[in-house]
């Protein structure tokens, strides 16, 4: 077993090891993964699309004619349209965001990168963006591709996860402490 198979796991794992192997093979990782990428932010900009991905009401067919409608619209082609049409076909649909998030930390590993998720209250400035990547990078011995979200209910601080690894320094995460440490008192 390969160090990559070590790392995505389940079902979307195995599609986007596939999918990886299949790109690598045809020259064509970062076209795929920019074309994945486009897909995923199409999903979650509109509720509707999501829904139809989610939802196990609508059928193989319905899925995979909306997909294909969507693909061509986007100029999504080639191996990621084919991949996204597959995963629709095959009522997989559902797990499609998994697939890309797998997908580019595979991309992420064989670049010898390693990808880390940031989840603060408010949008992240690039200064900040920075400070965070080499604070990571000298932390892990890597090069670490930031994957940043917002979350407001955190109230403040970060919550950073690499690999397995999580560190949550939110504010949300210290009141609950000091909320459960005072009830003992």
């Amino acid at each position: 077993m390969t160090a990559t198979q070590d790392t995505v796991s389940g079902m979307p794992g195995r599609y986007a090891l596939a999918l990886f192997e299949l790109a690598q093979e045809a020259k064509k990782v970062g076209p795929v993964g920019k074309d994945l990428d486009l897909f995923a932010k199409l999903v979650g900009e509109s509720e509707d699309l999501t829904r139809m991905v989610e939802s196990p009401v609508f059928s193989a067919e319905d899925q995979t004619s909306a997909v294909e409608a969507i693909l061509a619209k986007a100029k999504i082609t080639g191996i990621a349209a084919n991949f996204i049409q597959l995963a629709a076909k095959n009522r997989r649909l559902f797990a499609i965001l998994d697939m890309v998030k797998a997908y580019n930390s595979l991309v992420s590993q064989s670049k010898g990168e390693v990808t880390a998720e940031v989840t603060s209250a408010e949008k992240l400035s690039a200064a900040q963006v920075t400070k965070i990547k080499a604070s990571l990078k000298a932390a892990v011995g890597h090069d670490v591709k930031l994957a940043t979200f917002i979350d407001p209910d955190i109230l403040g601080g970060l919550i950073v996860k690499v690999g397995s690894r999580m560190v949550d320094n939110s504010l949300r995460t210290k009141l609950q402490s000091m909320k459960i440490a005072m009830k003992g008192a």
